[in-house]
């Protein structure tokens, strides 16, 4: 029943946000809708008003691959909502709550030769290793046995305001990776705690979590404000481990200007020679 729920859920949300207009669809001056009404996304789907109105509802089980295209065309879903979709809709028994393996050797000798910032995380966002440009860059300490989690500290920690210069950009597509691996993972004991834990210490996410928007970042950029350096951008690239599809790899790359590269070189001369201390963010 949790997984029609989700799906119920989230052909609302999609409903919800569709105006007549963008479906083709002349609105009267007297509608009150917000988005589309059910009776107007059954008939671009091509299916009954009772059967969509019961998937709604999480009354309807396991649509047809031919329903969830037409669906999602219906409501114009993007490639990254179609695999939602999809994943929240074929799943009739929970899932084993696969964890993420510990990183490879292979790997952390890796990050060891990279000479900008890169870290592995999974996708509950916890630091799972970091490159010592990486560690002094983003002030995580991958010695403590408490893992840290760069959504915890994104929501909850307020000097993350600071640090994260398009923040609100971040927090958004970070919600909506969480989701991903909230429909992906059901059974994940520990994403759902950092979901709760998020839900009930920032409104910001407990918004952005209700509205149900998926994300997928495997590249783009990103701008930080370091307390001696001040604002570097990087453009990274997000690579999936071998072994291990809820791990990924993050490498930062100094954007094209001298500024970001001048900064990198000043972090990893720090990582050895240690003149500033990491300020907590």
């Amino acid at each position: 029943m949790g997984d029609r729920h989700e799906l119920a859920g989230f052909l609302r949300s999609r409903r919800g946000r569709i105006t007549p207009q963008t479906a083709g669809i002349a609105a009267g001056p007297r509608r009150r809708v917000r988005g589309l009404r059910r009776e107007e996304v059954a008939q671009l789907a091509g299916i009954s008003v009772e059967y969509y109105q019961r998937l709604e509802q999480g009354r309807a089980a396991r649509p047809s691959p031919e329903v969830l295209d037409a669906l999602a065309a219906a409501l114009r879903l993007d490639d990254v909502e179609r695999e939602h979709l999809r994943t929240l809709a074929v799943r009739e028994r929970p899932r084993r709550a696969a964890r993420p393996q510990d990183v490879r050797p292979e790997l952390t000798r890796m990050l060891d030769l990279i000479h900008t910032p890169a870290m592995v995380v999974d996708d509950r966002f916890d630091v799972l290793a970091a490159n010592a440009v990486a560690v002094r860059l983003f002030a995580v300490d991958t010695a403590s046995p408490v893992r840290a989690n760069l959504a915890r500290r994104l929501f909850l920690d307020s000097g993350s305001r600071d640090f994260y210069v398009e923040w609100d950009e971040v927090a958004a597509a970070t919600a909506g990776q969480l989701r991903v691996a909230a429909g992906l993972y059901p059974e994940d004991a520990e994403l759902a705690e950092l979901v709760r834990e998020l839900r009930d210490g920032s409104e910001t996410f407990r918004t952005l979590w209700n509205a149900r928007e998926v994300d997928v970042r495997t590249s783009g950029t990103k701008s930080f404000r370091h307390p001696a350096l001040g604002t570097i951008t990087f453009c990274y690239e997000n690579f999936v481990t071998a072994g291990d599809p809820r791990q990924r790899l993050v490498v930062f790359v100094p954007a094209a200007d001298g500024a970001a590269d001048a900064a990198v070189r000043l972090l990893t001369t720090w990582t050895r020679t240690g003149p500033l201390s990491p300020a907590k963010r």
